[in-house]
């Protein structure tokens, strides 16, 4: 069996340069691969293009890489809670590619099986629809949306197989799943990372022959962005 395990994030993220576009699971603070950000921060790669759900916080995820004015450009589905990509949007210093959120989840799964292109009917009748191709299907208009190409996809598990096999945990599955071998290259972090053979089948989420390089994370943070709690009766 192929094993796809490398020593350390160092050697996972061989081969990432200037004006790259990269992919990044997570929802928020959710599910976000730190070890790999954190990396990337050092590397103080440049000119990115990066596509996420959102930016993380200012001082914590993609917003580490925002800091640093290593981002060119982002495509996401909102600014959240994210003063500083809000800062350098309305700046002009960040070009932002807004996109519908289960659009851009379809165009990361589309890449990752290899559809070029689908139509929905998302955005039409908007400044999302700008440019592209118009189609009416059972009455209804829908518009044309490439899938994404992406040099490296970055995504983060609860734990993995040195062949490369993935379970997520909870809702931090959310846009891990489909960014797995949607780009050229996929780099797993995972938060344990167990012998090929170890997992149940039945649990997988993502086949190991979608995943490229693969390594065992530390210290991950998990921040909470807001916790509410019921009042103590």
């Amino acid at each position: 069996m192929i094993s796809r395990k490398v020593n350390n994030v160092q050697e996972a993220l061989e081969g990432i340069q200037d004006k790259m576009t990269i992919m990044l699971g997570g929802f928020g603070l959710c599910g976000i691969p730190e070890n790999s950000i954190a990396q990337l921060v050092k590397l103080n790669t440049k000119e990115l293009t990066c596509i996420s759900n959102n930016a993380g916080v200012d001082d914590f995820g993609l917003g580490l890489l925002l800091q640093k004015k290593q981002i060119k450009k982002m495509i996401s589905s909102y600014v959240g809670e994210n003063a500083e990509f809000e800062r350098q949007m309305l700046s002009g210093e960040l070009d932002v590619e807004l996109t519908p959120q289960g659009t851009l989840a379809e165009k990361c799964r589309a890449a990752q099986a290899g559809i070029p292109a689908f139509f929905t009917p998302a955005g039409y009748g908007t400044e999302v629809a700008e440019g592209k191709e118009v189609r009416e299907f059972d009455g209804k208009k829908h518009i044309l949306e490439l899938a994404y190409k992406a040099d490296f996809s970055i995504v983060k598990a609860w734990k993995g197989d040195e062949a490369g096999n993935l379970i997520f945990k909870g809702t931090a599955r959310n846009f891990n799943a489909c960014m797995a071998g949607a780009a050229k290259i996929t780099i797993a972090e995972v938060e344990e990372l167990v012998p090929a053979g170890t997992l149940d089948p039945n649990e997988i989420h993502i086949p190991g022959i979608m995943v490229n390089r693969i390594f065992q994370g530390e210290k991950f943070e998990k921040r909470i962005e807001q916790r509410t709690t019921r009042k103590k009766e």
